[in-house]
C-alpha cells in the first residue's frame, strides 16, 4: 500500500470523547481537580522523602521513584485531555502523539519495575533481615535503580524505534490517548516485527514482575506465619494484600488494554475505559497506599503539619 500522508505535516485524530455540551465545563473541572490532586499527593510524598534525612533508606529511596514516574505519566495524559474537553478538538500532531505515547509507555513499564523492586526490598527485610544491610547496601540499591530505568528506556525506546516511519497510511488514533498499538495501526505495510516485539515487551514487563511479586509476597506470608507473631502476621497480610490487589489491578488493566488492540472482537469502549483507568487510578492510589501508609512517611507528614500549625499560632500571637 502506497503511503498517503507525510508524517511531518499530518494532524492525527483521536477517538471522540462524546461529551454533551452541557457536560463540558463539569468534565473539565473534574479532570482539572483530578490532575491537581494527583500532582499534590505525589509531590507531597516526593518532597517529604527528599527533605527528610531519616527517610533516606532503601525502601523510601525506591519509593521516591514511584511519584516521579506517576507525575511523568499523568502529565503526558491529562493536559491534552483537558484541552480536548474544553475545545472539543481531538486533533494532535504526529510528533506530539509520538512523545505522549513514549512517555505513557515509560510510565507503564516503570510502574511494574518500581513495584517489583519495592517487593524485593520487603522480601529481603522480612525474610532475610540479617542480610538486609549487605543486599540492600547503597551500591546495590543504586545498581537496582539504574538497571530498572535502563531496562525501561531501552526496551520501550526500541519498541517505538521499530514503529517510527517517514510516512503513514492513516490518521486515526483508535484510543483516548496515543499509545504504541495505536501508532502501529498507522503504519503502511508489514508491521509484524513491531507487533511481535510489542508482545514480547508486554510479556517481559508484566509476566516477570508478576512472578517476582507473587513469589516475594508468598515468602513474606510464609515467614510471618512461621514466626507465629499474630500482630506481625495481620500487619503483613494487610500490607501484602493491599499491595497485591493494586498491583494485580494494574496488571489486568494494562494487559487487556494492550492485548485488545490485537483482537478485533475486543470491546473498544471497555478497552478505552480500562486504558483511561490506568492513567488515573494508580497515580492517585500509589502515594496513598505505598507512601502515606508507610509508617515513617506518615509520621514525618504528621510532624510537619503539627509544626506548621504551631508556627502559624506563634506568628498570630506575636
Amino acid at each position: 500500500m502506497e503511503p498517503n500522508f507525510s508524517i511531518y505535516s499530518t494532524l492525527l485524530t483521536m477517538e471522540s470523547l462524546d461529551i454533551l455540551p452541557s457536560n463540558i465545563i463539569p468534565a473539565f473541572l473534574f479532570g482539572t481537580f483530578t490532575y491537581c490532586a494527583i500532582l499534590f499527593f505525589n509531590f507531597t510524598v516526593l518532597l517529604t522523602i527528599a527533605f527528610n534525612r531519616k527517610l533516606h533508606k532503601p525502601m523510601c529511596i525506591l519509593l521516591f521513584n514511584l511519584p516521579i514516574n506517576d507525575i511523568v505519566g499523568t502529565t503526558a495524559f491529562f493536559p491534552h485531555l483537558l484541552f480536548s474537553i474544553l475545545s472539543q478538538n481531538r486533533s494532535i500532531t504526529y510528533s506530539a502523539c509520538f512523545v505522549q505515547a513514549l512517555l505513557i509507555h515509560f510510565y507503564g513499564a516503570g510502574s511494574f519495575l518500581i513495584l517489583t523492586a519495592m517487593a524485593y526490598d520487603r522480601y529481603i527485610a522480612i525474610c532475610c533481615p540479617l542480610k538486609y544491610n549487605t543486599l540492600m547496601s547503597p551500591s546495590n540499591l543504586w545498581k537496582i535503580i539504574i538497571i530498572m530505568w535502563c531496562l525501561d528506556f531501552t526496551m520501550i525506546g526500541l519498541a517505538f524505534a521499530l514503529n517510527f516511519r517517514k510516512d503513514i497510511c492513516s490518521t486515526t488514533i483508535v484510543d483516548m490517548f496515543c499509545n504504541n498499538p495505536s501508532l502501529m495501526k498507522l503504519i503502511c505495510g508489514d508491521a509484524r516485527l513491531s507487533n511481535f516485539y510489542g508482545l514480547f515487551t508486554v510479556a517481559f514487563f508484566q509476566g516477570l514482575p508478576l512472578l517476582i511479586v507473587i513469589f516475594t509476597y508468598i515468602q513474606i506470608l510464609i515467614t510471618v506465619v512461621y514466626k507465629r507473631q499474630s500482630d506481625a502476621k495481620s500487619k503483613a497480610i494487610q500490607t501484602c494484600g493491599t499491595h497485591l490487589v493494586v498491583f494485580l489491578c494494574l496488571e489486568f488493566n494494562v494487559l487487556f488494554t494492550l492485548i485488545a488492540h490485537r483482537f478485533e472482537a475486543a470491546s473498544p469502549n471497555l478497552r478505552r475505559a480500562l486504558g483511561a483507568s490506568v492513567m488515573i487510578f494508580p497515580p492517585i492510589l500509589n502515594p496513598l497506599i505505598y507512601g502515606l501508609k508507610t509508617k515513617e512517611i506518615r509520621h514525618c507528614l504528621i510532624f510537619l503539619s503539627k509544626r506548621k500549625v504551631s508556627l502559624t499560632k506563634n506568628n498570630s500571637v506575636q
